[in-house]
């Protein structure tokens, strides 16, 4: 009796764990098929599209004070097309390729980034 109850405490407490983490793979998967390519596994903008459109830092604690996650789902949603500094900045939109979940798990991902940086002061 005891070896089922401890059986099904310990799954109730796994399966959420196992869809968590397939959630993070699939977020992470997001990154790199729709974002990285400009915005860097890094979120840092140091790629070679993101360096002629002059993509911003998402790391610094500057740019993510300046953006609510609103507007960042707006911008994963609808896309970005604007001339800033006299760089054209486009980012197509993904309202036909995401669900409305993978948008906030996006959204929850580049606010992570922000918190890296962070971490790793902390660590020295």
């Amino acid at each position: 009796m005891k070896t089922r109850l401890w059986s099904a405490v310990l799954a109730a407490l796994l399966v959420p764990l196992m869809a968590m983490a397939q959630a993070d793979k699939t977020t992470a998967r997001n990154w790199k098929s729709k974002c990285a390519s400009c915005h860097g596994a890094d979120g840092k903008g140091h790629t070679d599209q993101g360096k002629k459109m002059k993509v911003h830092d998402y790391t610094k604690a500057d740019w993510q004070k300046s953006r609510t996650d609103d507007d960042l789902k707006k911008a994963i949603t609808d896309g970005v097309s604007r001339e800033q500094g006299g760089v054209k900045q486009e980012m197509p939109g993904f309202k036909d390729k995401l669900t409305p979940e993978q948008t906030d798990e996006l959204v929850k991902y580049v606010r992570s980034l922000g918190t890296q940086k962070k971490a790793k002061k902390a660590k020295k």
